[in-house]
């Protein structure tokens, strides 16, 4: 099912926008891509030889978490940062980029969500440990949304606006009252805001035919804070922590996880929880499909852990 976000396009919506991009070019083929829920994407092979990816944006009445606004520009500078401050990590290249879509090269190789590559998820934590090595202005998201210049603060505003998103739209949460604030200190342990990608689920993993990681896509949801919040995704719905043996991590080569970082990414989880439960209605979710009972029930789960 097609999420309210995401416009239906036509084969000539995606030569208007070429067209607007790159001026007149001429399309071989073209055909969209599934996987996503926010934005429609599709790739397009160009008679001068370019293989290019064409991504649009909500339309404008669409409902969107307060967090969501302005993404496909964010998209392109996480693209750019990575492309001029970690060149060996693989991400497309943005070719023209407005308010309201991208065009960006294609990265070759599929997503790692069709079928697992453990040689693939050790070099993405490599390469995630590369893109933390660069360090952003201040915490959190960049333009009008939740930053601050601490990361306690800073993160303690995105899950305000993801539980204010939730009462908006009528959206049952456990009561999370207090959760952030009674970590403070161990959120305050983290002292530089590095560069996260955040969102880094399977579906935006490319895998090369060789099983080696082909291409991180998707980064319009990119913010500056903790390293430990890019630890999630990658193991989603488990813990990373007691898995010392997953690739990712054999990559990536963390610190031990000592007290500090065991709560601050149970702090991490709930807030990914939050957001999937808030972002429901947005996406023409049904709450009785199951998924918000069982999100809740993860999310019920890691309040456990930071009470007791």
């Amino acid at each position: 099912m097609r999420s309210p976000t995401q416009p239906a396009l036509s084969r000539a919506d995606v030569e208007s926008v070429l067209a607007d991009g790159l001026g007149a070019v001429s399309i071989v083929n073209a055909a969209e891509l599934s996987g996503g829920t926010f934005a429609t994407v599709w790739r397009a092979a160009l008679a001068d030889g370019r293989e290019v990816v064409v991504k649009v944006g909500p339309p404008s009445a669409a409902g969107l978490l307060a967090y969501e606004r302005g993404l496909i520009p964010a998209e392109a500078e996480y693209f750019r940062l990575v492309r001029d401050r970690a060149p060996g990590v693989p991400v497309p290249s943005v070719l023209a980029v407005c308010d309201d879509w991208i065009i960006t090269t294609l990265m070759p190789g599929r997503p790692l969500a069709d079928e697992d590559a453990p040689r693939a998820r050790i070099e993405l934590g490599a390469a995630v440990a590369a893109v933390h090595e660069i360090s952003g202005p201040h915490f959190g998201y960049t333009g009008d949304r939740p930053s601050g210049q601490d990361w306690p603060t800073a993160f303690a505003a995105i899950v305000a606006a993801l539980r204010a998103d939730a009462a908006e739209w009528n959206v049952p949460l456990p009561p999370l009252e207090g959760v952030v604030e009674r970590h403070h200190d161990v959120l305050a342990m983290v002292t530089r805001p590095a560069l996260l990608h955040f969102d880094l689920w399977d579906g935006n993993v490319l895998v090369s035919p060789s099983g080696g990681l082909a291409g991180l896509v998707d980064g319009e949801r990119y913010l500056y804070g903790d390293p430990l919040l890019d630890l999630v995704s990658p193991a989603l719905f488990r813990r990373i922590e007691d898995e010392p043996e997953h690739p990712f991590l054999r990559g990536y080569r963390p610190e031990p996880f000592d007290a500090a970082a065991r709560i601050r990414l149970s702090l991490y989880r709930l807030h990914l929880y939050v957001l999937m439960i808030a972002e429901g209605p947005s996406r023409g979710i049904q709450r009785t499909d199951g998924r918000h009972d069982y999100l809740t029930g993860l999310l019920n789960a890691e309040l456990a852990l930071l009470t007791s």
